[in-house]
């Protein structure tokens, strides 16, 4: 009854109206508890132009990535009843990678939100972090069940092409590998530096084409780092083409 109120309160009455309107039209529901949404698109990087330690997103996206992983594995487990696990693993990880996630919060208009809530200049990387973020917001407002039907619903039924990914190869490094063993070329990788960022380990490697540097990539890890050096090598070499 609390939550009911609490729900009514927020979207004809609080001062946060405005917020739980447009949380409302992006997540189907209106939050009793709009702190933890307000939460989830504040990134870290505002609170350290602030001068002083504030709540920030962080945590929120450590939760929403777990939840966001095991609501998918049992989406995709459920409609590809004969699949192996070496499928539904691909498919799981062609969602949940970093440039997918991207890709759906900007498709959501995260960005706006992120824009209203930051005092900082975005990068892409925010938009997926922001979606974690929010999944882990609706966790803990509506539990398991009630995420899940979120993400199924307003996540994967209206930003994702489940059916087009089953036929993405997204391996970068190995359709690299290929051309260069058919056209008579090597390829190799170089770590470049590792570093901090955000209190984490960063990498940035290199991708190197008959001992050339080709392309080069950051990422939290240091295998993504080089399927996104690969795959900006390829797009450079007129391989791949470049997104629009």
């Amino acid at each position: 009854m609390l939550r009911l109120v609490l729900r009514f309160y927020n979207f004809f009455l609080s001062n946060d109206k405005a917020f739980a309107r447009r949380l409302r039209q992006l997540i189907g529901f209106t939050p009793a508890n709009m702190g933890i949404f307000r939460l989830a698109f504040s990134h870290k990087s505002s609170s350290s132009e602030k001068g002083y330690a504030v709540q920030n997103n962080e945590r929120l996206e450590y939760l929403g990535d777990a939840v966001l992983g095991t609501i998918v594995a049992e989406y995709l487990f459920k409609k590809y009843p004969n699949s192996d696990e070496g499928f539904l693993t691909k498919m799981r990880s062609k969602i949940v990678k970093r440039k997918s996630l991207n890709q759906i919060g900007d498709k959501m208009g995260l960005d706006m939100l992120l824009n209203e809530y930051n005092q900082t200049r975005l990068s892409r990387s925010m938009l997926g972090n922001a979606v974690e973020a929010l999944v882990g917001a609706v966790y803990l407002e509506k539990g398991y069940v009630g995420t899940k039907r979120f993400v199924v619903n307003k996540i994967l039924r209206n930003y994702v092409d489940v059916h087009e990914l089953e036929t993405v190869d997204d391996n970068y490094k190995s359709q690299l590998l290929e051309w260069c063993q058919k056209n008579g070329q090597t390829v190799s990788y170089k770590l470049l530096a590792r570093y901090k960022f955000e209190k984490r380990d960063r990498f940035k490697v290199a991708v190197m084409v008959n001992g050339q540097k080709v392309a080069t990539a950051d990422d939290f890890n240091k295998k993504s780092a080089e399927q996104m050096a690969s795959e900006k090598a390829m797009q450079s070499m007129g391989i791949l083409e470049s997104e629009a």
